[in-house]
C-alpha cells in the first residue's frame, strides 16, 4: 500500500534569477506529496495533479512519419487538460500525413477524397481519417460533438492515427521486405507473369 507524506508546497523556485528567487505557495492551493516507498514526488494544485502529468494517450506507432509524431505527442501531453486540443492537434497530424501518402496539399477534405479516388487508401482508412477530421474540426467549432463531454472520443483518436500508420506504412513495408528477399529468379518469374498474364 503506497504511503503519502504530504504538506503544502511553501517555497516555489522562480529560475534565472526571478525577484526574491522564490514565492511562498500556500496561498494558492499547491499541495506537495511525497511517497515513502518510491521516493517520488507529485504537486496537486487543488485536487488536479500537475506533477508528473499522467498521459493516458497510446505511443506513437514506431513507423509514424516524424513530420506528424511532434503533434502527436504535443497531443498526448495535453489530452487530459484538453481533449479539444489535442483533438485539434491530431487533426492537423492528418492534414500533414495525408501528403505523405500522395495527396496533393490543401484542404484536408479534399485530400481524404483524392486519396480514395487514387486508390491509394482503403475504405477503412478512409473513414479513419475522415472520424479525426471531423471530430478534430469539432474540437474547434461548435457543432454537435462535444469532447468536454466524452474525452474518451479524443483517445480514441490516438488510436486511430496509429492504426492509419500500421495499415498504410508498416504493413505494405514487412510485405514488401519479404517480398524483396525471394530468390532472384522467382522475382523474375513474377514480374513476367504480371507483364503478361495469359502466359500463366
Amino acid at each position: 500500500m503506497t504511503q503519502q507524506a504530504m504538506g503544502w508546497l511553501n517555497y516555489l523556485a522562480i529560475p534565472n534569477g526571478g525577484i526574491g528567487g522564490g514565492r511562498s505557495t500556500k496561498e494558492r492551493g499547491f499541495i506537495f506529496a511525497g511517497c515513502l516507498v518510491c521516493s517520488r514526488e507529485t504537486i496537486f494544485f487543488g485536487d488536479q495533479v500537475i506533477f508528473p502529468l499522467y498521459v493516458d494517450a497510446p505511443l506513437p506507432s514506431p513507423d509514424m512519419p516524424d513530420e506528424i509524431r511532434a503533434d502527436f505527442e504535443e497531443a498526448r501531453l495535453i489530452v487530459g487538460q484538453s481533449p479539444r486540443g489535442a483533438a485539434a492537434l491530431l487533426r492537423l497530424a492528418i492534414q500533414k500525413f495525408c501528403p505523405l501518402i500522395g495527396a496533393t496539399p490543401g484542404d484536408i477534405n479534399a485530400m481524404i477524397g483524392e486519396l480514395v479516388a487514387k486508390g491509394k487508401i482503403t475504405p477503412i482508412i478512409q473513414r479513419a481519417l475522415d472520424s479525426v477530421r471531423v471530430i478534430g474540426n469539432e474540437a474547434v467549432h461548435p457543432g454537435t460533438i462535444d469532447l468536454r463531454d466524452d474525452p474518451g472520443m479524443a483517445l480514441a483518436l490516438f488510436r486511430l492515427i496509429n492504426l492509419i500508420v500500421e495499415k498504410v506504412i508498416t504493413e505494405p513495408r514487412h510485405v514488401d521486405e519479404v517480398f524483396a528477399s525471394l530468390p532472384p529468379g522467382k522475382l523474375a518469374g513474377i514480374n513476367r507473369r504480371d507483364q503478361d498474364p495469359g502466359r500463366g
